[in-house]
């Protein structure tokens, strides 16, 4: 007798035994995006948050190459084969390249760190991993982030079983009063909040910055409150202003700050080469002390193992040929978003300035502009746009839990050239224009 195919137990599994974040709102929506752009690749896409291509070079991989090659002979006086061995074989899980990359944050941020305090990673995404599994003891621990918050950093948490408790932007990048009540009630609901994940420079997704005095007052009531900053600077160098303002690592004087950074958006992207600050001291069992980032490591040398020493190396070959700083490596890449960001602001009030019920930020830097509109911007309008339309742009919701950004999309200016900027603004414009009555009438189309 046959037995149906329902009734044998094959070996398969349930969505519901599997780990919680294969069911995370945030992931099925950037799931969401990528089907959608390519289902519709003719579409111009202002969704994707990706690096300019325009100065792409191939040849100078081989280059970098040579030239962290030649620093470890000329420089470090390693061999021939020892220098072979450090970037072709398995390397250290902290990673090879940590006294070049202290060397530009001391040039580039006015950092003071070693490299025994930082740990490469590959991509910036590994680094929150990290950071939040070792915060993460037990299930009273919590990590606070600035909402709206890049889903990556929600997803790390989801993946280190934290929850994330929402902290309001506020009108200077973070509602200061709002984190010293998060923190608080926290607390007395018996959770142990750990950290707050903040990005004071152009925040992916909303595109806010902390003036000067709010980071100040953010270091010192992270003090009072007694957790750590997780800070996040993937956009500081891309700013109009002649003048940066200092990260929250450069002003820190107690250790409060856990610093993360990529080489993403200023070396290459497809190096994936990220990396952390964690000078933190830690206490272990013999009464000696150690940096947080010897405890990183040995937590990725169970996950990635180590870092491809190779992608180090063309990063490494990099700052070498720049003595250390990215500012003077990416004047080029700086000066297109600066250009394509008044680009997309001067083209949005142009084309949708006469209508009082559509706003929009105005970002003094980085890759983002955030576009409020009297309609719901769901993955249901999203796809109407991109189908009818020919346009992409990413829903804001995606960034906040459980509800916000319902009336909101974020574009992205920075991979594009001023020719698609241009199209794909006639073509948002159009389906606006389509969403929105004209003042006077019933109101948005629901």
């Amino acid at each position: 007798m046959n037995t149906p195919m329902t009734d044998v137990n094959l070996g398969d599994l349930d969505l519901s035994d599997l780990h919680g974040s294969l069911e995370d709102d945030a992931l099925s929506s950037m799931d969401f995006l990528n089907e959608i752009a390519e289902r519709h690749p003719d579409a111009i896409s202002l969704a994707a948050g990706r690096p300019t291509e325009s100065f792409f070079d191939f040849s100078a991989i081989g280059r970098h190459l040579e030239s962290y090659h030649r620093h470890l002979v000329e420089d470090r006086g390693l061999g021939d084969g020892h220098a072979t061995r450090t970037i072709l074989q398995y390397g250290p899980a902290r990673g090879i390249i940590g006294d070049l990359v202290a060397r530009h944050l001391a040039v580039d941020e006015g950092v003071r760190t070693d490299a025994d305090s930082i740990v490469v990673t590959v991509g910036c995404q590994e680094a929150m991993f990290l950071v939040m599994r070792a915060l993460r003891r037990d299930a009273r621990d919590a990590v606070l982030a600035v909402s709206p918050t890049y889903v990556g950093m929600t997803g790390a948490a989801r993946l280190a079983d934290m929850p994330v408790l929402p902290v309001a932007t506020g009108a200077t990048g973070i509602d200061l009063d709002d984190f010293a009540a998060q923190v608080r009630g926290a607390r007395e609901d018996g959770l142990r909040p750990r950290a707050c994940y903040v990005m004071p420079d152009f925040a992916n997704p909303s595109a806010a910055s902390m003036d000067r005095g709010t980071r100040q007052a953010l270091l010192d009531a992270a003090a009072e409150l007694d957790l750590l900053l997780l800070e996040d600077n993937p956009y500081g160098l891309f700013h109009a202003d002649s003048a940066r303002l200092p990260t929250l690592k450069a002003l820190d004087t107690e250790r409060r700050v856990v610093y993360l950074g990529t080489f993403a958006k200023t070396v290459v992207p497809g190096a994936r080469i990220g990396y952390v600050v964690a000078d933190q001291r830690v206490r272990l069992a013999g009464g000696e002390h150690g940096p947080l980032a010897a405890q990183l490591s040995r937590l990725k040398s169970m996950t990635t193992v180590n870092t491809s020493p190779i992608a180090q190396a063309v990063v490494a070959g990099k700052l070498l040929e720049h003595t250390g700083s990215l500012v003077k490596a990416n004047v080029r890449e700086k000066d297109v978003y600066q250009r394509n960001l008044r680009q997309v602001c001067d083209g949005l009030e142009r084309r949708l300035g006469d209508l009082p019920q559509v706003s929009w930020n105005t970002p003094r830097g980085g890759y983002f502009v955030v576009v409020d509109v009297p309609f719901a911007t769901d993955d249901r309008q999203l796809e109407t746009c991109a189908e009818e339309y020919g346009v992409l742009w990413t829903p804001m919701s995606y960034f906040y839990a459980p509800h916000g950004g319902e009336r909101q999309l974020r574009l992205s200016c920075s991979a594009l050239s001023p020719a698609q900027i241009d199209m794909g603004l006639d073509r948002l414009a159009r389906y606006i224009r389509s969403r929105v009555r004209p003042q006077g009438g019933p109101g948005a189309t629901p």
